[in-house]
């Protein structure tokens, strides 16, 4: 079983940036891809961030292209998402996600993710 614990939410005005942590109970070697998905009140939960082990490649979705960044750093087991240029859509539950069967790419389906955090709130004011 993999625990996952996010920190790092909190409120921020638009154009302010965030960074959120992941820490993971297992190894690195364990959690073959991780990722960052949010959801917003009445809506979804969608992706943000994806990354395997090895760090490369990443995948990121369109509407946070250019102004968030998904890093991992495995000596630590602990997931990044550098959040900047908010903006008040991104105000959402942001939760972490792991996939401990063996993936060599960076997934985007909240299925096929095996572990999920209890998620921490990020909210964007205007």
């Amino acid at each position: 079983q993999v625990q996952l614990v996010e920190s790092g939410g909190g409120l921020v005005q638009a154009g302010g940036s965030l960074r959120l942590s992941c820490a993971a109970s297992e190894s690195a070697s364990s959690t073959y891809a991780m990722g960052w998905f949010r959801q917003a009140p009445g809506k979804e939960r969608e992706f943000v961030a994806g990354i395997t082990w090895s760090t490369c490649p990443t995948n990121t979705a369109d509407s946070v292209k250019g102004r968030f960044t998904i890093t991992r750093d495995n000596a630590k087991n602990t997931l990044y998402l550098q959040m900047n240029n908010l903006k008040p859509e991104d105000t959402a539950v942001y939760y972490c996600a792991a996939r401990t069967r063996y993936s060599a790419y960076p997934r985007s389906q909240a299925y096929e993710y095996d572990w999920w955090g209890q998620g921490t709130q990020v909210t964007v004011s205007s």
